[in-house]
């Protein structure tokens, strides 16, 4: 097990000027919201349209391109034109590494909080036998 003397060091984020560190924390905003998030996810199948994206989302195309927007300000989606249409695909695939290490973990604690609360959780009562 891990404490806090044992972490492993990121000697890159140490050396980050104050500057950095707002852009890395404007980053991690932008992976905030569970719409980006999702569209991330439908992104990592193949590209997509403004569209489309909003049908499989169920929003409106206007807000689903708000969050492309963001997305595409922060480097993480890119766009590309055809005639009328826009097509976004990822820019940047660590991505999905970062958000599947943090899925992971996530997976492992929700797992140790059902394994904590399995004790008390009751059995289903047995169906009562006919007289």
């Amino acid at each position: 097990m891990t404490t806090p003397d044992t972490l492993p060091s990121c000697s890159t984020m140490q050396n980050l000027p104050d500057e950095a560190l707002t852009q890395v924390a404007a980053y991690f905003q932008a992976l905030s919201e569970p719409t980006r998030l999702r569209i991330l996810n439908m992104l990592r199948q193949r590209e997509r349209s403004v569209g489309e994206l909003a049908q499989l989302c169920g929003f409106s195309s206007a807000n689903v391109s708000r969050h492309l927007s963001l997305l595409t300000q922060h480097g993480l989606v890119q766009r590309e034109s055809r005639g009328n249409s826009a097509y976004y695909s990822i820019a940047d695939t660590s991505v999905y590494a970062l958000c599947d290490l943090v899925c992971g973990t996530l997976a492992r604690q929700y797992e140790r909080q059902m394994q904590a609360h399995a004790p008390f959780v009751a059995a289903p009562a047995a169906p009562a036998e006919p007289d």
